[in-house]
């Protein structure tokens, strides 16, 4: 069995001479923590420092982000993806100005209580803000220590993760747990990683892991097998007047909700559907060409996009779609990733 020492003092060794310099390290303020953490949620650490930093910049206080129009946090907001986390920090933001003052709450029970945040999260604050004795188990903490204790279990159950967060707190050392914590995550992050093959030789631990001991690394961790992604294929219209494009609201529920798209159809439509979606939409005489193919992929959905590009001399007026300036799709309407091979054709 692994001591104290062994785990947590060769690891926070490990930490102080490794970890790497991100823009939520400069302090332990709570507000910076918390949105980082948000935004890494399926971003990867370099594509989210951009982001970070202009959305700091935007909006430095959780009074600001608890004010913030719905349109320009989404445009803050867009490229990161799952924008339904930027929704939840609006609305956890205004009851942290409602019922706590304006300050995140130093407790594991009222962080977890907030909306958007989970027991990772609320782990991930509360250590690192707080210096809270709680685990902050996320895929890479769950992937160092399958492989640490050679555990079979499968990592996308709760009760896994739950156990693990369970038995870790064991060698947590009561003053540095959120370092702890950061330490547990960046060597998962850095050094034994997600795909590809894991840097045993550059990992504190190489003398103490059951997997590599045992020759286990490509075995473990344990995940369950995901289902196949349905694929749906979808006709992108690109409806262009001089400097302006036709853009389109989505409803308030599902799938990039309350988001703005080009307009288009669920389903690939054929030089005959378009002439027809055409004439339907009164633009008969309109100039058409092809504008592109592009693919996107969700977590369980997959968008098959052609896009088709249509010319007109005077905008046509619709309940479907709003005209704005081509270049307010780059500072005041949030388009999702999706759709951004099309804005590049404009």
């Amino acid at each position: 069995m692994e001591n104290r020492y062994d785990l947590s003092g060769s690891l926070l060794h490990w930490y102080d001479y490794n970890k790497r310099l991100l823009p939520w390290r400069e302090n332990k303020d709570p507000y910076r923590i918390w949105i980082s953490e948000i935004m890494l949620q399926q971003t990867r650490v370099e594509a989210v420092k951009p982001y970070f930093d202009r959305f700091m910049e935007a909006l430095p206080t959780v009074y600001d982000l608890a004010e913030v129009e719905d349109d320009r946090l989404m445009k803050l907001w867009e490229g990161l993806g799952y924008y339904n986390r930027a929704r939840n920090l609006k609305a956890a933001a205004q009851t942290i100005v409602q019922e706590y003052g304006g300050q995140l709450p130093a407790d594991y029970d009222k962080l977890l209580s907030l909306k958007g945040i989970g027991m990772y999260t609320a782990g991930a604050i509360g250590s690192i803000a707080f210096e809270l004795q709680v685990p902050a188990v996320d895929g890479n903490v769950l992937r160092v220590l399958a492989r640490l204790w050679g555990d079979d279990s499968d990592i996308l159950k709760d009760k896994t993760k739950k156990d693990m967060g369970r038995r870790i707190m064991e060698f947590m050392p009561e003053d540095r747990p959120g370092d702890f914590n950061q330490a547990l995550i960046e060597l998962g992050a850095t050094v034994c990683v997600p795909n590809g093959k894991p840097l045993c030789d550059q990992c504190p631990w190489d003398t103490v892991c059951r997997a590599y001991k045992e020759d286990l690394i490509d075995k473990l961790p344990v995940k369950t097998p995901k289902k196949a992604r349905k694929i749906e294929h979808k006709t992108v219209f690109l409806l262009e007047c001089n400097d302006q494009i036709a853009i389109h609201k989505r409803g308030d529920k599902g799938l990039l909700a309350g988001l703005w798209e080009f307009p288009n159809e669920d389903k690939k439509m054929d030089a005959e559907d378009i002439k027809e979606w055409m004439t339907a939409h009164h633009m008969e005489d309109a100039k058409v060409e092809a504008a592109g193919k592009g693919k996107h992929i969700f977590s369980h959905v997959e968008w098959h996009m052609e896009g088709v590009k249509i010319s007109l001399k005077t905008p046509i007026e619709s309940k479907d779609y709003v005209w704005v300036l081509k270049k307010e799709l780059e500072n005041t309407y949030a388009l999702p990733s999706a759709f951004e091979i099309f804005r590049k054709i404009l």
